[in-house]
């Protein structure tokens, strides 16, 4: 029972330490139960609680609550049917969240617009599973998934969180550097565009991460001189193969559109595991788009800005716990 126990606290851990370094807030107890407030329809008497989070929404006056289900699985015991308990068990978690009076008096601000997502969060604490974990999503049936009217649920696989993980080990690595590469997190925030429909309405305030931000294949972390000069600068984490030029291009104008290329950024793309290819091809994009502007001949500040932008492979982390040191001795 307590290697059990010692086991789902890695996946505790592990979430404390990642969604720490994207601003998500702990709010409330962990680990616990509370009243199901469908009874009938749930055939549960109680629900369980591992952990809430919170952030501020970028595009809304509002606060996000994320009600995790952190699972820790070996390769063998990640199915197809655990996975599926586990989403419509969710599901009904975060249904009753925002009705139950209890749910709110322990996780949410008082007086504050919010609204509650579900995150199962599937930590592979052996590091061997390298099937294709989406596949066990594919044919989750729409009607057992029943959430109110505005939440979603999301899942991060163990591919997904393999990802985060090293983004943060990353960013961690720059920060603690002799000459740090990144300033402390007061300095820090993750970007959020200026959409065409969506104006990002808490600029200051929302410097989290949000859930579609983690699940998406751009993650951009800002950072401001603590010293208060207007120079900036941009680390770009992208999940793609990166064996295209296009893909590339297509990267490259999105920074453009989201107006970081400029002359007081400094722009940095970090990729995982991408492609034997993609620093030349990386390269190449560079010089395509360059050319694409106004021909080779004709220097740009656009240009200059492209060419400056610096591309670097991350190497990999694995985070790995011991159930020993976990553990407590009698």
């Amino acid at each position: 029972m307590a290697e059990t126990q010692n086991t789902a606290k890695q996946a505790e851990i592990l979430a404390s330490e990642l969604f720490g370094e994207f601003f998500w807030n702990k709010l409330g107890p962990s680990n616990h139960d509370w009243p199901c407030e469908d009874q009938e329809r749930h055939k549960v008497k109680e629900h369980p609680c591992d952990v809430v989070y919170y952030y501020d929404e970028p595009y809304a006056a509002s606060q996000t609550y994320v009600h995790c289900d952190l699972k820790s699985y070996a390769k063998g015991t990640i199915t197809a049917a655990a996975v599926r308990s586990a989403v419509e068990s969710l599901a009904k978690q975060v249904s009753c969240a925002e009705k139950s009076e209890t749910w709110r008096k322990l996780h949410t601000h008082e007086h504050v617009t919010f609204s509650v997502n579900g995150l199962l969060f599937v930590y592979n604490h052996d590091g061997e599973y390298e099937a294709d974990f989406q596949k066990n999503l594919v044919h989750i049936p729409t009607e057992s998934v029943q959430l109110p009217r505005g939440s979603r649920l999301f899942v991060l696989g163990p591919k997904e969180i393999f990802w985060l993980n090293n983004i943060r080990d990353e960013i961690q690595r720059m920060r603690g550097k002799r000459s740090p590469e990144i300033p402390g997190h007061e300095h820090c925030f993750y970007f959020h565009p200026q959409l065409v429909r969506r104006a990002n309405l808490q600029v200051r305030k929302a410097k989290a991460a949000t859930l579609e931000t983690l699940t998406s294949p751009i993650i951009i972390l800002e950072h401001h001189d603590p010293k208060g000069n207007a120079q900036r600068g941009v680390i770009v984490f992208y999940s793609r193969p990166g064996d295209t030029v296009d893909e590339f291009m297509y990267l490259i104008d999105t920074l453009r559109k989201y107006e970081l290329l400029d002359g007081r950024t400094s722009v940095i793309v970090k990729t995982l595991g991408a492609s034997s290819i993609s620093s030349p091809t990386f390269q190449k994009a560079q010089l395509h788009y360059i050319e694409g502007l106004v021909g080779s001949n004709v220097a740009t500040d656009l240009g200059d800005y492209v060419n400056a932008i610096r591309y670097e492979p991350m190497v990999d982390v694995k985070t790995t716990y011991s159930n020993i040191d976990l553990g407590t001795w009698a």
